[in-house]
């Protein structure tokens, strides 16, 4: 089996050198390394030459069109008979690849992905950001957690599927959650898709609370885009952010009005986003941070998810049913 990474680039210059550096250091080779670059104004090329002697690396400039455009420009040149997708910002265990070849021999899939998680390296806040986006508590277990209150999704920071699933479903579209988009369209062609639980990346995500915000609001609002596109996926667990938000504005507004013991669950609530943080990271630090994170995860989100549920489905400003069916032909 070999593989094409594909990796789509956009002013990451010192995030492509610990991805490629990470690359190098695998304990198996049997890949290649296509860097998109999205029409950056501070290209990688000078540090994908650094790796042309120790990685299989090529290195394409286009236009900025997105990131799912660059991804499909990838595809199109990679020579692998399965393509991995990561994101720029990811940092790769030395032994992935051993593993995936091991886990696929055993397991064969179609489409897999992997969980993702805080190498030792990682700041604090980014640390506490990734539990917010990985703990049942906030997600319910929806990020490639081992139990979870959905069906599994591969996510393009570690995704990966074959040629055969290309050639038969196409592309990434260019639309938020996109990721989430593909694997849908896959698992209703028919091919098998799954968790790969031990084939694990170190994922940065966002370095502060504010990008970390703006990215859940989006990650809100595409939710209802995807429901748009196909009827009847939208689950339970993708509107407990939005009953979070209504339920701490309803608090809020009780405590003001009758008495502050109306703030009791959310108290017990944090705490044991405290706790379980404290628990998984063993840093009083890191569980501090993880209280805020979590907020602003089940806030920003839950937000994102009701303007757009308001906008697009009460007052029906999404898009018509020809941009519907266009959409799911992939045009």
């Amino acid at each position: 089996m070999f593989y094409s990474i594909i990796v789509p680039v956009y002013n990451r210059v010192d995030e492509v050198r610990e991805l490629l550096e990470s690359l190098a250091a695998q304990t198996a080779d049997n890949f290649e390394v296509v860097l998109v670059e999205d029409g950056s104004t501070l290209p990688c090329r000078a540090v994908a030459e650094e790796y042309a002697d120790r990685l299989n690396v090529k290195y394409f400039f286009k236009e900025n069109e997105g990131r799912s455009i660059a991804r499909n420009y990838g595809m199109e040149r990679a020579v692998g008979d399965y393509f991995i997708f990561f994101d720029s910002d990811c940092v790769i265990p030395p032994d992935y690849f051993a593993g995936l070849n091991a886990t696929m021999a055993g397991r064969p899939l179609d489409c897999f992905g992997g969980p993702d998680a805080a190498a030792d390296s990682f700041t604090t806040t980014q640390k506490a950001i990734n539990h917010a986006m990985t703990s049942f508590l906030t997600t319910g277990g929806i990020r490639g957690g081992k139990l979870s209150l959905e069906k599994f999704t591969p996510r393009t920071f570690n995704m990966g599927f074959s040629r055969a699933v290309y050639q038969r479903v196409g592309g990434f579209r260019e639309m938020f959650s996109e990721d989430i988009d593909m694997s849908t369209r896959i698992r209703l062609a028919g091919f098998s898709i799954g968790l790969y639980p031990d084939v694990k990346v170190w994922h940065k995500r966002r370095v502060d609370f504010r990008k970390f915000l703006r990215q859940v609001y989006v990650f809100g609002m595409s939710r209802i885009t995807l429901q748009l596109l196909y009827p009847g996926s939208l689950k339970a667990v993708h509107c407990l952010p939005a009953l979070f938000v209504i339920g701490v504005a309803t608090m809020l507004a009780m405590a003001v009005v009758w008495s502050p013991w109306w703030l009791l669950p959310l108290a017990v609530y944090l705490l044991a986003i405290f706790v379980s943080a404290m628990w998984s990271t063993r840093s009083a630090v890191i569980a501090v941070k993880a209280v805020p994170a979590s907020v602003i995860q089940l806030g920003g989100y839950g937000c994102g998810f009701l303007k757009a549920y308001l906008l697009k489905i009460v007052l029906g400003r999404g898009r018509n049913q020809d941009e519907e069916i266009a959409m799911r032909k992939g045009k």
